[in-house]
C-alpha cells in the first residue's frame, strides 16, 4: 500500500531545509528488547543461543557494530529514544520509581491502588517520536513495558503520542510474565493470575531439583503471549495506513520465566545444571541457562512471525524494522552473562554490564531491515545512539523535528556518506554517579561521581574494547577536551535526585 506525502525534509544539525520529493511512507516497526547483550544474537556472536529470524533479519538488512543505546537502565533509556536527547539533556535520566507515594515496591499494593504504579512521568509538553509522526498522518501503537509515567499521570502511553498502547504501564508489574493485570490504553485488563511477590522463595521442604516444585511461578496468562497477539491485531486493523510499532518488549529481563516447550528445549540441548535459588532476586528457576536461552529463542520466534505477517499482506517491502536493546546484559537474577557471552567482546559482569556506562552496559545490537531502501547483508561501523533515531525517522518522514542531539542516520541505510557525531555523552545519577564520553575511538569515564571523584580513566576502545587500560595519564590534551565537552554537554536536571554534586 503506497502512502503518498509531499512535505520538507529537516535535516537535523546541519540548519538547512531541502524540497523533497513525493515519496511513499514506509510503516515503522521499532523493536527494543530489554537486556539483551551485544552477543546475545547469533549475528553478533552467540553460539549457544538460536536466533535463526534475528539473524535473517540481519542478512536482509544492515547490521551496526557501534550502537548506543540511551542509557544504561530502563526508564532513561527509554526518555532518550522518544525524546532524541542524550541523558545530559532528557528529563528522565535514571529510574524513579517515587518511592515517597507509599509501598511502592509491593505486588499487591500495587494491584490495590494503581497510583502507587508506575515510574517518574515526562513533563506533559514532551514532543516525542509519536507525537511526530503523527503529525504526518501516521497511526501509532506501543506495545509492551512503558515506564515513563504512572497510570492517570500527565505522560501515559496515550498522553505522549500513541493512539494504541498494551502492555505494563509500570517495569515493576514487568518483574513478573504472569502479572495479574495489564492495560490497555488507559484502562487494566484483568488476567488469571495470581499475585506471586517478586523475591519468593520455594517453599521449605521442596526438593529444588525437581522441578514441579517450581511450578507456583507458571500460572496461566503468559504477558508475553498476550502482548503479542494485541501487536499483530494493531498491524491488521491499520496495514492500510502508515503506522508506527514501538514494540518494547520485556524479554529478555528477568525474572526468568519462558514457555516450557523452549526450556525443554535447551533442557535437551544444554543438559542439567544448577538451579538458581532466587538468592538474587525475582523468582527460582529449575534451569536458570535454558530458560534465559529459551526466552531470546522465543522472542525470535516472535520476530519471524511479524515478518511472515508482513510478507503475506504485502507490506514487507515498504516496511523499516529496527531491531535493539534498552541496554546491556543484567548480573541478577539467575541470569549468567558470562556463560553465554552476552556482551560479546565486552565485559559483562556486575560493575561492566548494565547498570554501568562501560560498553558491556551500553554497546547494543542494532539491525535495520527496509527491503526498498537498505542493502542486504550490508554492514557498517558508523558510531550512532538511540538520540539518532527520532531525527533518522524524521528525515524518512518528513515530519518536522524540534531541536535534539541526534543526528540522522538516513545516510548510512542508504550506503551513502554519513555526517558523524563530534562526541556521544551519557550520565547516569545511579550506581554512585557515572559520566562517559566518546570521542572518535577514544572512551572517557569517570565513576563514583557522586561521592567527590572527578579524576576520568581514558581508554582506546580500538586495542582495548574491555576497558582494561586506563591511558588518562598519557594523554592529558583528550582528558582536557572531554572535560570540557562535560561542560557543554550537561544541562542541570531539574530533578534533585539525578543531580551530580557539581551542579551545587
Amino acid at each position: 500500500m503506497k502512502h503518498l506525502v509531499t512535505t520538507q525534509l529537516a535535516f537535523c544539525g546541519f540548519g538547512i531545509f531541502l524540497s523533497a520529493q513525493t515519496a511513499e511512507k514506509p510503516n515503522i516497526i521499532y523493536i527494543l528488547a530489554d537486556d539483551l547483550g551485544y552477543g546475545d544474537t547469533g549475528c553478533y556472536g552467540q553460539i549457544k543461543i538460536e536466533t535463526p529470524n534475528i539473524d535473517n533479519l540481519a542478512k536482509g538488512g544492515m547490521l551496526f557494530s557501534q550502537f548506543y543505546s540511551g542509557t544504561t537502565v530502563s526508564a532513561p533509556s527509554r526518555s532518550v529514544l522518544l525524546t532524541g536527547k542524550h541523558t545530559g539533556h532528557t528529563y528522565i535520566r535514571g529510574n524513579d520509581e517515587l518511592p515517597e507515594r507509599g509501598d511502592v515496591q509491593s505486588h499487591q499494593a500495587m494491584f490495590n491502588n494503581p497510583f502507587l504504579e508506575g515510574q517518574r512521568p515526562l513533563p506533559s509538553d514532551t514532543y516525542t517520536i509519536p507525537a511526530m509522526l503523527k503529525d504526518v498522518g501516521y497511526v501509532t501503537g506501543c506495545v509492551g513495558k512503558w515506564g515513563l509515567g504512572y497510570p492517570g499521570s500527565r505522560s501515559t502511553p496515550a498522553r505522549m503520542g500513541f493512539d494504541f498502547f498494551y502492555g505494563y504501564n509500570c517495569q515493576r508489574q514487568a518483574h513478573t510474565y504472569y502479572p495479574p493485570f495489564l492495560y490497555k490504553n488507559e484502562n487494566r485488563e484483568y488476567l488469571n493470575n495470581k499475585i506471586i511477590e517478586p523475591g519468593t522463595l520455594l517453599s521449605k521442604g521442596l526438593d529444588p531439583l525437581s522441578a514441579n516444585s517450581y511450578s507456583k511461578y507458571v500460572q496461566n496468562d503468559y504477558a508475553p503471549d498476550l502482548m503479542f497477539r494485541e501487536l499483530l491485531s494493531f498491524i491488521e486493523k491499520n496495514k492500510k495506513n502508515p503506522f508506527f510499532l514501538y514494540w518494547a518488549t520485556p524479554i529478555p529481563h528477568v525474572p526468568l520465566q519462558a514457555p516450557q516447550r523452549w526450556i525443554d528445549y535447551y533442557v535437551k540441548k544444554f543438559g542439567d545444571e544448577k538451579p538458581y535459588l532466587g538468592k538474587m532476586g525475582y523468582y527460582p528457576s529449575r534451569y536458570p541457562n535454558a530458560t534465559y536461552a529459551a526466552m531470546i529463542s522465543y522472542l525470535d520466534e516472535q520476530v519471524g512471525a511479524i515478518i511472515d505477517y508482513l510478507k503475506e499482506n504485502g507490506l514487507y517491502n515498504n516496511t523499516l524494522i529496527i531491531f535493539t536493546s534498552d541496554n546491556g546484559p543484567t548480573f541478577n537474577g539467575g541470569t549468567d552473562s558470562h556463560y553465554f557471552r552476552s556482551a560479546g567482546p565486552f565485559k559483562s559482569e556486575r560493575g561492566w554490564g548494565k547498570t554501568s556506562l562501560h560498553e558491556g552496559g551500553i554497546r547494543v545490537p542494532f539491525i535495520a531491515s527496509w527491503p526498498k531502501i537498505i542493502k542486504a547483508n550490508s554492514y557498517t561501523d558508523h558510531v550512532s545512539a538511540a538520540w539518532d533515531i527520532m531525527p533518522t525517522f524524521a528525515e524518512i518522514t518528513g515530519a518536522t523535528l524540534t531541536e535534539t542531539d541526534g543526528i540522522s542516520i538516513l545516510p548510512t541505510l542508504k550506503g551513502k556518506k554519513q555526517r558523524g557525531h563530534e562526541y556521544l555523552y551519557w550520565e547516569f545519577p545511579e550506581n554512585k554517579g557515572q559520566i562517559a564520553i566518546r570521542v572518535n575511538n577514544w572512551k572517557g569515564l569517570i565513576q563514583n561521581v557522586k561521592n567527590g571523584n572527578n579524576r576520568m580513566e581514558l581508554f582506546d576502545l580500538n586495542s582495548d574494547p574491555q576497558e582494561l587500560y586506563n591511558l588518562a595519564d598519557e594523554n592529558p590534551d583528550i582528558i582536557k577536551r572531554m572535560e570540557n565537552i562535560i561542560k557543554e554537554a550537561h544541562i542541570r536536571s531539574e530533578i534533585e535526585k539525578f543531580r551530580f554534586p557539581f551542579d551545587n
